[in-house]
């Protein structure tokens, strides 16, 4: 460990110490997802188990609320539901990484935990250079650095970033999002036999390739993982413009489906689909655990999207990762369900068989609560519209006849309405799963799904349902004790 190394992490405990008592004390903290001890937290980074632990790291940047020169942050957990803060894994410290060591990935390879990420590097007047760094562990907790392992490539511009590294078939592979110097977005591959030495294998696809015309300016967290024979690719475009409901985000997640020639690295895919609906959703990462589950975690918030207007930041930090989903791939879309584990963190069932809601505004005793998992099972809808409203800030409204799922939002920049939107042919499942300025809806067993925070009066809450016509339900709720 350099001795910059060692002056920085002083320096960031620091900062979590002083600031600890106001963090503390804000309304706001979650109680089932993982924040920053203080100050910025962003993209989720090598998402891994590792002898039978899952770590958890992530994009830090501990001396304000605002992006700068990032660490990386680690927590570690047994269940993915509780999670227990580790020391610094990465510091801005080295010369190839001096102005922050960026998005990555991590990878289990003869006992040991590498980390693969990248080393931002900016000159005075701004000028941008990026290397691909690794660092190897013994224990996942201590890292040692190894500097670049890969440096730009000419055919792309300095935005060169975010590795993620997978073995298949006895060699390595690594997908970067970058852009090219017409300024096009693009996945590209390279190809391992070491770790140490990577080659260009080609062009994973892009805008403005043989198969999208043009589909943003910069592309970044690119993943490939397999799901039900088929190869997936997430990844977060930047610079799509908004379509009716589609793309109302700054920024977007989503993925393709298809088959990645490992030879050319190039994926003959189909269409590209939104992962989330909400209002807070970039930047997921996938990994297998030893169950053969893919589980993905994303970052709830969405860069250049009123960040410095969240509420939290006068408790002098900002954002959370969203719960570890499990997904699957049915008739060539993602399915994302929650992890089984949340269930293991259920307090006492309050149920409600074939609840009728009728041209009226209800409220069941006991369905309320700040952190909570709520499941309506809908068995009967008669109605034009049915909808569920959240501690009077967020509404859930489904018009049957068009067939539209709606999430509505008090703005927390100036308090006026705000909606997202998905079409939903027959509404039959909900479920929310509320933290205390946190919402995330899993429609239908995870066909569709809603991530947003949430910031009401932290005193509040109430859950109503209202029909226009008649709407009968099962409605469990469970409180969720972490």
């Amino acid at each position: 460990m350099s001795e910059r190394d060692e002056q920085l992490r002083q320096e960031a405990y620091e900062q979590v110490e002083k600031h600890k008592t106001m963090v503390e004390a804000d309304p706001y903290r979650l109680k089932y997802h993982i924040m920053p001890p203080v100050g910025l937290l962003n993209d989720p980074n090598g998402f891994i188990q590792f002898n039978g632990t899952y770590h958890m790291f992530y994009q830090w940047m501990p001396f304000k609320t605002g992006h700068g020169a990032k660490f990386w942050g680690h927590y570690t957990s047994e269940d993915l539901v509780t999670w227990t803060e580790q020391p610094i894994a990465l510091t801005p410290s080295e010369w190839y990484e001096k102005d922050g060591c960026y998005s990555g990935s991590a990878i289990e390879h003869d006992g040991k935990l590498y980390l693969f990420y990248t080393g931002n590097v900016k000159d005075e007047d701004g000028n941008r250079e990026s290397y691909q760094c690794m660092a190897i562990s013994e224990d996942g907790i201590h890292f040692e650095k190894k500097g670049p392992v890969l440096e730009l490539p000419e055919e792309y511009t300095a935005h060169f970033r975010d590795p993620k590294v997978w073995k298949e078939a006895g060699r390595f592979y690594m997908v970067i999002g970058t852009q090219n110097h017409d300024e096009q977005g693009r996945a590209v591959l390279f190809v391992s036999d070491d770790l140490h030495a990577w080659e260009h294998v080609g062009v994973v696809t892009g805008s403005h390739t043989d198969q999208l015309d043009e589909f943003g300016f910069m592309w970044e967290c690119p993943d490939i993982f397999h799901l039900n024979g088929q190869d997936v690719l997430a990844v977060s475009p930047q610079g799509l413009e908004a379509k009716g409901m589609h793309y109302n985000n700054v920024y977007q997640s989503g993925y393709f489906v298809g088959s990645l020639n490992y030879e050319t690295g190039h994926l003959q895919h189909g269409e590209f689909q939104e992962l989330d609906r909400g209002f807070e959703f970039y930047a997921p990462q996938t990994t297998v655990d030893d169950q053969g589950r893919r589980i993905l975690v994303g970052w709830m918030g969405v860069p250049d999207q009123y960040e410095e207007e969240q509420p939290t930041i006068k408790h002098k930090w900002v954002h959370t990762l969203t719960m570890p989903r499990e997904l699957s791939l049915e008739n060539g879309k993602v399915i994302q369900k929650p992890i089984k584990e949340l269930e293991t963190k259920r307090g006492a069932q309050m149920k409600y068989e074939d609840a009728d809601i009728k041209n009226e505004v209800k409220q069941f005793g006991g369905i309320n609560g700040l952190s909570v998992e709520l499941q309506i099972d809908i068995k009967k809808n008669l109605s034009k519209s049915f909808d569920i409203e959240i501690r009077n800030n967020m509404r859930l409204i489904y018009n049957r006849k068009e067939g539209l799922l709606t999430l509505e939002r008090k703005s927390f920049v100036n308090g006026r309405t705000e909606s997202r939107h998905c079409y939903v042919e027959d509404l039959k499942q909900l479920r929310l799963f509320l933290d205390t300025s946190s919402l995330e809806v899993f429609v239908n067993g995870g066909e569709e799904v809603f991530t947003s925070r949430m910031f009401p009066d932290a005193e509040n809450t109430t859950i109503l349902f209202a029909a226009n016509g008649s709407v009968t339900a099962d409605i469990s709720r469970w409180h969720l004790h972490v």
